[in-house]
């Protein structure tokens, strides 16, 4: 059984500085990469050179290691295709690092099923409205005469440390004075190469929660109040984010029976982290209450990225 590391960037504009971060254990330790770059993630991965490369050489029992879902898919109709692959061949997906970690996604269980699928749903959800959004900004900008684009405030050799400057820990407006660039700019690197995907956004809630103002950012995405399970609050209780601390002392609690849930008004991403934070409840040797519990939140979640 070898690992097979996968990696892909959408442009080329964008770099793999984050996702070479992530892999950077298996990658010393001698694991074979594979490559798409400036690939767009609307292209199927079983239709790309480089993962088509991968499991031409892949043999039965090997895992295929990314950084983030989204490397790999980001649509329902993707994730499909993927699984059913992956799993005549006999190959495990895994993603390289945080809560996820532990899951096979290529798995043929129920709760792995719901999971990936949702997973893939949130992705798409998020692809459709940057695609929206960049749409509206271009239309914006052409009625009102303006000419899009401008010279690179950074190189590419900067935007490569700054993300790695991000993932190891830097903040926006430290890494903005770091290079005397306004931190939107900062932002529009991050985001180019995938380092605030959501994941990550766990680390500008507090200050989004406090209603500190930001005028680089764009506006906070609108709160959702969704029942956390009571069982998955115990489990939560222990967790260093003290973000999803916060929410979960700042709910209400709902009595139902013998059972309780704490209802939590939050942005989705915040949900989406508190959600990962309860993946070990699913792994092997996990209590069948502890699966429902989980597959009750994820419904809820998923649920909430349908509603307008």
């Amino acid at each position: 059984m070898a690992d097979r590391l996968y990696l892909r960037h959408s442009t080329d504009k964008q770099t793999n500085a984050r996702q070479l971060h992530s892999l950077g254990d298996l990658l010393k330790s001698g694991a074979p990469k594979y490559e798409d770059p400036a690939t767009s993630s609307r292209v199927y991965a079983i239709n790309r050179s480089g993962f088509r490369r991968l499991l031409d050489e892949a043999a039965v029992g090997d895992v295929i290691r990314i950084a983030d879902a989204a490397r790999l898919f980001r649509s329902t109709k993707d994730v499909i295709q993927i699984r059913e692959v992956l799993q005549r061949r006999g190959l495990h997906l895994r993603i390289a690092t945080g809560a996820w970690s532990g899951f096979d996604l290529a798995a043929d269980d129920p709760q792995t099923k719901l999971f990936v699928t949702m997973l893939a749903g949130v992705l798409e959800f998020q692809r459709d409205m940057i695609s929206e959004n960049t749409k509206e900004g271009v239309a914006a900008a052409e009625a009102a005469g303006r000419v899009l684009g401008r010279p690179a405030a950074l190189n590419e050799e900067q935007a490569g440390d700054i993300v790695d400057a991000y993932v190891k820990g830097a903040a926006v407006k430290v890494l903005a004075r770091q290079y005397d660039v306004a931190p939107k700019t900062i932002r529009r690197v991050l985001d180019a190469a995938g380092a605030r995907a959501v994941g990550d956004v766990v680390d500008e809630l507090h200050e989004v929660a406090s209603g500190a103002e930001d005028p680089d950012r764009s506006p906070a995405e609108p709160p959702h109040t969704i029942d956390v399970p009571g069982l998955l609050a115990e489990h939560l209780k222990a967790t260093e984010t003290a973000e999803i601390r916060d929410a979960l002392h700042g709910g209400r609690t709902i009595r139902r029976g013998q059972g309780y849930s704490v209802r939590v008004t939050a942005p989705l991403a915040l949900h989406q982290a508190t959600l990962g934070q309860c993946a070990a409840l699913t792994g092997d040797g996990s209590a069948p209450a502890g699966r429902k519990a989980y597959r009750t939140y994820a419904d809820r979640i998923l649920a909430a990225t349908r509603t307008p």
